[in-house]
């Protein structure tokens, strides 16, 4: 991941803001939204391109472009520098990959210990049982 091929690749648009600016908000363009093509990025390798499209398939618009928008400050300016770090943790948590879960059998007091719960339990629901009278 190179972060200033990413940066030189990210397209910004700007629109009004239904968040916080009273009157003010009416005239100014603050809303910031973000666009970033991940099918033609050259700061992704092929792996990447497939992990980020996996994890963030929600976002991502069928035409392969990552759409993310800040509109919670009044400044234009803090809503880019906004959703620019959301893109790059989005991005960067996107690209961990999970551990592989290993297999592993029961210890056998665990085994033991189930099985003597398994017999409480089955003993008490027999004491509850009316008694047969013959």
């Amino acid at each position: 991941m190179n972060k200033e091929i990413l940066l030189s690749e990210l397209q910004f648009k700007a629109s009004k803001s239904s968040g916080p600016g009273g009157q003010h908000v009416n005239k100014v363009a603050s809303k910031i939204e973000l666009y970033f093509d991940l099918d033609n990025s050259e700061g992704l390798s092929d792996e990447e391109k497939n992990l980020t499209r996996i994890k963030l398939n929600n976002k991502i618009s069928k035409t392969g472009i990552l759409i993310l928008y800040s509109q919670d400050s009044r400044s234009q300016h803090k809503n880019k520098e906004t959703v620019i770090k959301s893109f790059f943790k989005l991005l960067t948590n996107s690209l961990i990959r999970p551990k592989q879960r290993k297999a592993t059998k029961p210890t056998r007091s665990s085994l033991l210990k189930k099985a003597k719960n398994k017999q409480n339990h089955s003993l008490k629901k027999q004491l509850r049982r009316k008694p047969n009278v013959d």
